[in-house]
């Protein structure tokens, strides 16, 4: 009888945990899906209050659209506060990462948005948005060699990419590698006929 008891006791314990749990995931269903309807309104504070009303601070998902929501609403401290939460609640969260980029750009915060994507690449190294956009940090500071080894690798898996070609085409310019960056530039026209940046990068190959 005392093991009925125990067991009964476990069995009981279970099943309010998992009644606890249903009714956890019912509730920020139904706060999502009510921060849904406000968002689609462009009712920002709304929608941030909808899902504040079943928010956990263990949920990354309640963090994550926290961060989408605030950042809409041009709240970029309070967005990169939940996005980090988020990251810090899913250590190899990429989307996280990306989400923190966009208030941390807004805010410029470049050096923030810098830091995200290089920690992007230590997760996905080959993820083509860090990796183009690392190049264009170091291209900024003037780097061009070490630029030119991100954007060959975007330039690799998209060969067409007018981004990946122009850019490239301005680090192996800088380097003094001209035939190629010709080539790369005339890739880019193909791609984006008339483009003034590219067109002026292939008139300086020619002189």
């Amino acid at each position: 009888m005392e093991f009925l008891k125990k067991l009964t006791l476990v069995i009981t314990f279970f099943s309010v945990a998992f009644t606890v749990k249903g009714q956890t995931a019912t509730d920020i269903q139904k706060a999502f899906n009510a921060s849904y309807t406000s968002e689609y309104k462009g009712n920002y504070t709304q929608a941030i209050e909808e899902v504040k009303k079943a928010y956990k601070a263990d949920s990354y998902e309640c963090n994550l659209r926290l961060g989408w929501l605030y950042y809409n609403a041009k709240n970029y401290a309070s967005s990169m506060d939940y996005y980090q939460k988020a990251i810090d609640l899913k250590k190899y969260s990429v989307e996280a990462r990306m989400g923190y980029i966009k208030p941390a750009n807004a805010a410029q915060k470049y050096d923030k948005a810098f830091e995200m994507y290089e920690a992007i690449l230590k997760i996905d190294p080959y993820n083509s948005t860090a990796n183009y956009w690392v190049g264009v940090g170091y291209y900024t500071a003037k780097k061009y060699d070490a630029a030119a080894k991100y954007f060959e690798l975007v330039a690799n898996m998209y060969p067409f990419d007018y981004d990946a070609n122009h850019m490239l085409g301005w680090s192996y310019l800088n380097l003094g590698r001209t035939e190629e960056a010709r080539v790369l530039f005339t890739k880019a026209l193909l791609n984006r006929p008339g483009d003034k940046s590219a067109s002026d990068g292939l008139a300086k190959c020619r002189k």
